[in-house]
């Protein structure tokens, strides 16, 4: 299934695509939230789909893309988690998950302008795979569980500000957590529909030049392993987002260095979980 939100920033409405067009499901469900997933809204929606599908009512196509979810409990992040990424940054690959959090309110449409932070010489771009959780999840036994945790997957833009992230006191969420951050979309396409997680083309252009161009094969730590491991560590909600990294391609691992700017337009892809493209403003 591919899970869509649609409506003004604020007021976004649950929805589903189905043979590309765009349909509301707002009568049925509140939200793609915590509740939706915890209490099998994703079974509920297969059978609304089933049962009323293209009898729902179509949503116009100059309407706004939202999150596919609401505003997750989390977003966490892994570092460094491509063995690729890891050597174009001059770093050791981990030996284990690097993780930090970008805050929830930096979560925006796919499409959305990204305003270029106040003083901000170095934002930079990062297409990244994002997981989304379908069951709150402690201690989790082994990857088999983090697998069941899963309930599908996103295109995220890990935006970050890398002189705030790296050159003001060490710690990351700084430099991640600047307003519009955190493009995700445009679909959460549920697990089912992805045949090999880790074998996914991941591509981003800046100005329709071609920056990133990785694969998710490239990943150290799988989303199974991830979900497990952050699992050990605190408590995943459902609907909570997990960010899983990028591969080479950064404006920080060019020499010289590429940055952002006003007007600059990045446009990205994760193959089978759709586009998406944001203006800097």
């Amino acid at each position: 299934m591919r899970l869509i939100r649609h409506g003004l920033k604020g007021e976004e409405r649950p929805g589903i695509e189905l043979n590309g067009e765009r349909y509301d499901c707002s009568n049925h469900f509140e939200d793609y939230n915590r509740d939706f997933f915890q209490n099998d809204g994703l079974s509920k929606l297969q059978n609304l789909i089933s049962e009323s599908g293209d009898k729902l009512e179509k949503i116009d196509e100059s309407v706004r893309w939202g999150s596919p979810v609401a505003r997750p409990g989390m977003i966490m992040c892994v570092g460094l988690n491509y063995s690729d990424h890891a050597i174009e940054a001059g770093m050791e690959i981990p030996t284990e998950p690097i993780l930090f959090m970008k805050a929830t309110n930096t979560l925006s449409g796919p499409f959305d302008d990204v305003p270029l932070p106040k003083d901000s010489i170095k934002t930079d771009w990062e297409v990244e795979l994002g997981i989304v959780i379908g069951e709150d999840a402690t201690y989790l036994e082994d990857k088999a569980a983090g697998e069941k945790a899963i309930v599908g997957y996103c295109v995220i833009n890990d935006l970050s500000e890398r002189a705030f992230q790296l050159e003001r006191g060490g710690q990351w969420v700084k430099g991640k957590s600047c307003p519009g951050f955190s493009p995700v979309g445009p679909y959460l396409i549920t697990k089912d529909e992805i045949a090999d997680v880790l074998d996914l083309t991941m591509t981003l252009s800046v100005n329709d030049q071609l920056m990133q161009d990785g694969s998710s094969k490239t990943m150290i730590f799988d989303p199974a392993f991830v979900v497990h491991y952050i699992s050990q560590y605190m408590t995943l909600e459902a609907g909570d987002i997990i960010s899983t990294g990028t591969p080479p391609g950064v404006g920080l691992g060019m020499t010289p260095p590429l940055y952002l700017k006003k007007g600059d337009k990045m446009s990205l892809e994760i193959s089978g979980l759709g586009k998406q493209g944001q203006t800097i403003i």
